[in-house]
């Protein structure tokens, strides 16, 4: 795996605007963000802004792309004992954390499974490994092709995809509506391109309502899926 890499993607800025999702899913997450914190894949640094707490004592960003690097590196030059690594857990010697973040990433890593084993290493005791990616593989569309994705998943082949010595946390379902739309008629996800409105709406609206409706179904539907792990050793 090269040490750097250039981004396929270009959904970044345009996902940033959705406020109203990056707090739900952030609320739901937060409580295992603490003490020296990796983030990898930290894009332009739009979720560390979000995720930064008064619990975190450092906080590592990585990122394969140096241009996304250099714009997290601005975005969150105001964030205390916060750094940013061009490069990946396979080229990067990373010391241990208390929590790794893999929020909208795994997906786009093709030998997955390798990369949750060398999170496991990067963990301290007691610590937290967070993932959050695009759920259901019947949803896998152009759009996801375009922006570099390998696969979507679904709470089994997530939670079947981390390595043996970590004990599984929780894990659950966020935006039931947002899936229940797009299994109607692939409206958001159809197409290569999304466009702000398609996202504004979604943002506006069907996230809204799925956080009413999310715990009737017990967080077991969604668009996305997050999983937590501990390490117990």
């Amino acid at each position: 795996m090269p040490e750097t890499s250039q981004y396929i993607g270009n959904e970044l800025e345009l996902f940033a605007t959705a406020t109203n999702w990056k707090a739900y899913f952030a609320s739901h997450i937060m409580p295992f963000i603490v003490g020296d914190v990796l983030e990898v894949g930290a894009g332009i640094g739009t979720n560390t802004i979000l995720l930064h707490n008064p619990r975190v004592s450092t906080w590592r960003c990585l990122e394969p792309d140096a241009t996304l690097a250099e714009a997290a590196t601005r975005a969150t030059a105001s964030l205390p004992n916060t750094s940013v690594i061009v490069g990946t857990t396979a080229t990067q010697s990373l010391g241990r954390y208390d929590t790794l973040l893999y929020i909208d990433v795994l997906e786009h890593i093709e030998d997955d499974r390798g990369e949750l084993a060398r999170a496991a290493t990067l963990l301290k005791p007691g610590g937290y490994l967070v993932v959050l990616c695009p759920a259901h593989q019947a949803l896998y569309s152009e759009f996801d092709r375009a922006i570099g994705h390998f696969r979507r998943y679904s709470a089994k082949t997530l939670t079947g995809s981390a390595p043996a010595g970590l004990t599984l946390e929780r894990d659950f379902y966020l935006d039931s509506v947002g899936m229940l739309a797009s299994f109607a008629n692939r409206a958001l996800l159809k197409s290569r391109d999304l466009s702000p409105a398609q996202i504004r709406t979604w943002d506006r609206y069907l996230v809204r309502l799925s956080t009413l409706l999310d715990p009737l179904f017990g967080r077991r539907l969604g668009k996305s899926v997050i999983a937590v792990w501990k390490n117990e050793g």
